[in-house]
């Protein structure tokens, strides 16, 4: 797989984006609105770090960061998923809550981003 560029990183979050927008979803579940903010966190981290491209050897912490997030996300998104199978939802609001889960840990995934720039600081050291 190649790795993605903060392009994919910006289409993975429009996606999810696009998921509201398009099934009308008007209450996201409580784990959507956490994993809307540990994207949020990761894009931040991932601005940071290449904003200190060339100029400081921090931008390996600021990678590490975006790294955990992405496995926060994976255990808020797999333990999100599995409740709304408790039968609480009407099988339309499942699937539409589901896929709205699986885009937004899709756009988190996206930390290979900063694996490119952790091999760009390796590799200049």
């Amino acid at each position: 797989m190649l790795a993605s560029s903060p392009d994919d990183v910006l289409d993975s979050i429009v996606a999810a984006a696009d998921r509201l927008l398009n099934y009308k979803i008007t209450k996201p579940s409580p784990s959507a609105k956490i994993l809307a903010c540990i994207i949020l966190k990761q894009v931040e981290e991932l601005a940071t770090a290449v904003t200190l491209l060339g100029k400081d050897t921090h931008v390996l912490k600021h990678c590490i960061v975006v790294n955990r997030l992405e496995n926060e996300a994976d255990k808020v998104s797999c333990e999100a998923i599995g409740r709304l199978f408790d039968g609480v939802y009407d099988p339309i609001t499942l699937i539409k809550l589901k896929e709205l889960l699986e885009a937004l840990e899709e756009a988190s995934d996206r930390e290979d981003v900063a694996d490119v720039l952790e091999t760009i600081v390796l590799k200049s050291a």
